[in-house]
């Protein structure tokens, strides 16, 4: 079983592909979609919607794992701004026909760490054992995304 995960974010969306089967992972790869602060806001959503659609077809995953929306009510409109980058995102995945997966980011760190407080260094540093990755996984989009691969495979149960 194929899982992509998704990080969603304007400047830097994480994307990252599983591979395996229940708990046991046999292959992992991760990066990121940047857009410029440089470009107009519907152009950074083109890109991110293109660059999610690229790995789609490249990836050929079985299912997509996104974080779920979430907004502070001291930023609002940076809420609606990831609402946003959601959107093409989840429009990339209905476009491929391929099944979505949405999970809270406290539900992903609880299930990785044991705690949905964990930082972001903690949840770092679980994924990095759970994959037995030699060095830090940079950016931390990169590895919140493999971190949502993560609980996208073993919620699979693929055997």
């Amino acid at each position: 079983m194929k899982v992509i995960g998704i990080d969603p974010g304007l400047a830097s969306t994480g994307i990252a592909v599983v591979e395996g089967s229940a708990l046991a992972v046999s292959d992992y790869a991760f990066g990121t979609i940047q857009t410029s602060t440089e470009n107009r806001l519907p152009d950074r959503l083109r890109s991110i919607y293109e660059g999610v659609s690229k790995a789609i077809d490249d990836i050929r995953p079985d299912i997509m794992v996104v974080e779920d929306v979430f907004s502070l009510s001291r930023y609002p409109k940076s809420g609606i701004t990831l609402g946003k980058v959601t959107g093409v995102i989840l429009l990339a995945a209905c476009h491929s026909a391929l099944p979505i997966m949405e999970i809270a980011v406290r539900e992903a760190k609880q299930i990785l760490t044991g705690s949905g407080s964990a930082d972001k260094v903690q949840l770092e540093t679980c994924v990095r054992m759970r994959l037995n990755h030699p060095g830090p996984i940079k950016p931390s989009h990169a590895s919140d995304a493999l971190a949502l691969a993560l609980v996208g495979l073993y919620r699979s149960g693929a055997k």
